[in-house]
């Protein structure tokens, strides 16, 4: 009976080990840019059996680790505002510059990039089980003026300018 026992689990651990790599689905990222150049940030994603296990032991936290990209390419505080087992909501103050001349208002996004943020999640033990790709499906920049910039699946989003 041991014997089976132990093949069993044996069998189970080669199961787990064998399926197909398993990934975080960045699914959104929804930039909305007040008058005053702040940024209302929300990012949806969903995680796997592995990522759902580490979240919940506390062994990775995906709004710190938001947080922690998002401040090393803006070079500005970022303030976690909510999170739940599917989505972040940030705020950062100052996202944008925002002039006026002559009646008419220009924003200026920064340049956006994902790739801190896998290499960040590289160096975690469950970094070989996985397969990062932090690229959301839909990016989508939301200016006062209710105009928008989408990028699909971009890595990286270039900096915008908007006038109205």
């Amino acid at each position: 009976m041991k014997t089976i026992s132990c093949l069993v689990a044996v069998m189970a651990c080669l199961a787990v080990f064998t399926l197909p790599a398993a990934a975080m689905t960045s699914e959104n990222l929804d930039i909305s840019i007040g008058e005053d150049g702040n940024a209302d940030i929300r990012f949806t994603y969903s995680l796997n059996w592995i990522e759902y296990i580490s979240v919940y032991l506390r062994m990775v936290d995906p709004a710190q680790e938001l947080k922690k990209v998002l401040e090393s390419n803006f070079h500005k505080p970022v303030q976690v505002i909510g999170v739940d087992s599917g989505s972040v909501h940030l705020s950062v103050d100052s996202f944008a510059s925002v002039t006026s001349k002559d009646g008419k208002t220009t924003v200026r996004t920064p340049a956006l990039s994902f790739a801190d943020g896998e290499r960040i999640l590289k160096t975690y033990w469950f970094a070989p089980l996985i397969s990062v790709d932090l690229s959301p499906a839909v990016t989508t920049l939301r200016f006062p003026d209710g105009s928008k910039a989408t990028f699909t699946d971009a890595l990286e989003i270039p900096s915008q300018v908007h006038s109205w």
